[in-house]
């Protein structure tokens, strides 16, 4: 860089190993709050991106990095601020991810008399230029503002180019060799999703959660987020237990892959009461502010299978002891091993802790992971932003109902959406199978607004951008265009309770589909066939459903219609 080159990082570029960094005297960040005055966020989502920042600022000054922090309403505040000093200054930023936000920085340096370079962004493995060679397609992001496209992303809804995520994760895993032999994949298979649909028995329990106890800056941060902010969900510093830091965030990957990888595979799309977390990784706000490049958790996750590997399905965590329940290792147990060894360049990974050797990982729990890293967020994100802006606005259902009290209270009786509902509350996350099959479920059958469903997330959740939150609800959740999905995701109760133990203690009969006391989600289900059939009936894989419908009579379709209609009103009245 030159003299007067300073390097502008964004609150989601939070890695102190860019190359980008290597030569960069200067560094600059904008701390700016405007958008949380103008929405409600959740205050851990508040606190979580402020703190990170806030801790990246002391860690780049720690490392020897000239940090000029700037606390504003907005980034065109902060620039005249930093500009006013350094009106020469030659400002270079990694491109953001949010749709057209690179474009929109540089006009506000430009207007403000300074320059603004947009750098690749090394924080996602592939590139926009992998995928126009995968897709063999021009560059449209980079096109400029004025340059003509045509959108992918009709009107109506309906997708003029669709993308398919199984073909392009086989296309990633051979141009990065990950989980590759000679022969092709390792262990014969591309996917072991089959093997990860189970649901765990009664007296399982999961290992236990890392957590990371809030120091003084998170406190001080979260303190003034609190009074400084109207925000919803909990404002309890108790349940916030996210890394704040990068010596955090490696410490959190640790865990998962020596703790919580083996069980991970066989119930990835489990839901079980009082369970938030089950073996997930948790990792996905740390990378998604930048604490974690992604090729660490992959490539962690794949050495960890090459170490401890095992056949798809053969180890089974509710045959182990070591593997969940009483004999877990808990934070306490390695706390020593975090405060010591995270980040340490040692090579001892800490797979002792405890004093006991880790479980084995089976291929379908390694797979299964990887996948959601490079096969599904590196997807969505290319998505996003090829189909942007279009995408947003999406709703080629056609539904515009605004989302029922429940999803901002809680207060339901459906088991199932209230502890999905809790989770966000408390947490500010709930995992993917309650994201898709619960969350976005109701709110796709109720008939509720694509573009509100995906603010409410884009609110809620901690690890929610506008470019992760956007493919995932609009598109896939709410099949507000079949971009990157073929059909929606429809589900009656019947899936929730082959997937949960929900129903068990749900006061809805989950056997039923009409008259009170029904499962809401029933009656809901073949309503929203019945009523979108036109648009449904022969895409994708819907010809089964739709057979299914065809068996019933009119007398049962007008009980149904009754039944949907008094589950909506009860719903937006706050009642179900």
């Amino acid at each position: 860089m030159s003299d007067d080159a300073v390097l502008w990082l964004l609150g989601d570029q939070l890695n102190p190993d860019l190359d980008a960094l290597a030569d960069a005297d200067e560094v600059l960040l904008i701390e700016a709050h405007g958008f949380a005055d103008r929405k409600r966020y959740h205050a851990h989502k508040l606190t979580l991106v402020f703190s990170a920042m806030r801790h990246f600022r002391d860690d780049l000054r720690e490392r020897g990095h000239d940090v000029t922090y700037v606390t504003a309403p907005s980034f065109g505040d902060g620039l005249d601020e930093f500009l006013a000093a350094r009106p020469a200054a030659d400002l270079r930023l990694m491109r953001p991810a949010s749709h057209g936000a690179g474009e929109r920085l540089r006009e506000l340096v430009a207007a403000r008399g300074g320059s603004l370079e947009l750098l690749d962004n090394e924080l996602f493995w592939t590139t926009p230029a992998d995928w126009r060679e995968w897709t063999d397609e021009p560059d449209r992001e980079g096109a400029g503002p004025d340059a003509e496209r045509e959108p992918i992303v009709a009107e109506d809804g309906t997708a003029e180019r669709r993308y398919r995520q199984e073909d392009w994760y086989r296309h990633v895993r051979r141009e990065t060799g990950v989980l590759m032999d000679d022969e092709g994949p390792v262990g014969g298979e591309w996917n072991y999703d089959d093997l990860n649909q189970e649901t765990p028995p009664d007296d399982w329990e999961p290992p236990e959660r890392p957590r990371f106890d809030p120091d003084d800056l998170t406190r001080e941060t979260h303190a003034w987020v609190r009074e400084r902010f109207d925000t919803w969900g909990s404002d309890s510093l108790d349940a916030f237990a996210w890394p704040v830091t990068r010596e955090e965030a490696r410490a959190a990957l640790d865990a998962f892959v020596r703790d919580r990888l083996p069980s991970f595979g066989r119930y990835e799309d489990a839901m079980a009461a009082g369970e938030p977390f089950l073996s997930h990784s948790l990792l996905s706000p740390a990378i998604n502010l930048g604490l974690l490049d992604p090729r660490e958790p992959v490539r962690a996750v794949e050495e960890a299978y090459g170490e401890r590997g095992v056949e798809p399905g053969a180890y089974d965590p509710a045959d182990d002891p070591a593997g969940g329940g009483s004999g877990a290792t808990t934070l306490d147990a390695f706390s020593e091993g975090v405060e010591s060894d995270a980040g340490a360049d040692d090579g001892d990974d800490g797979d002792d802790a405890g004093g006991t050797d880790p479980a084995p990982v089976p291929l379908n729990a390694a797979e299964g992971f990887i996948r959601q890293v490079i096969g599904w967020r590196e997807f969505t994100r290319h998505v996003y932003r090829e189909a942007m802006p279009e995408l947003a606005s999406a709703n080629r259902l056609d539904q515009s109902r605004a989302l029922p009290p429940a999803y901002w209270d809680g207060d339901t009786d459906m088991r199932c959406l209230s502890e999905a509902v809790g989770h966000v509350r408390e947490y500010g996350y709930a995992h993917h199978i309650e994201r898709l099959m619960v969350l976005s479920n109701v709110a796709l059958l109720y008939g509720a607004d694509p573009a509100e469903l995906n603010e409410w997330f884009h609110l809620g959740f901690v690890d929610a951008y506008h470019w992760v939150t956007t493919p995932n609800v609009v598109a896939m959740g709410s099949f507000g265009t079949d971009v990157l999905s073929s059909k929606p995701y429809a589900a009656s109760g019947s899936y929730v309770n082959r997937m949960s133990d929900y129903c068990a203690s749900c006061p809805y009969a989950v056997s039923r589909t009409t008259g009170e006391g029904a499962c809401p989600l029933n009656a809901l289900y073949w309503d929203f066939l019945a009523e979108h059939e036109e648009t449904l009936r022969g895409t994708g894989r819907m010809g089964l459903m739709y057979s299914h419908l065809d068996d019933k009579d009119d007398s049962e379709l007008a009980a149904i219609r009754e039944r949907a209609g008094a589950v909506r009103e009860m719903a937006a009245n706050g009642e179900l």
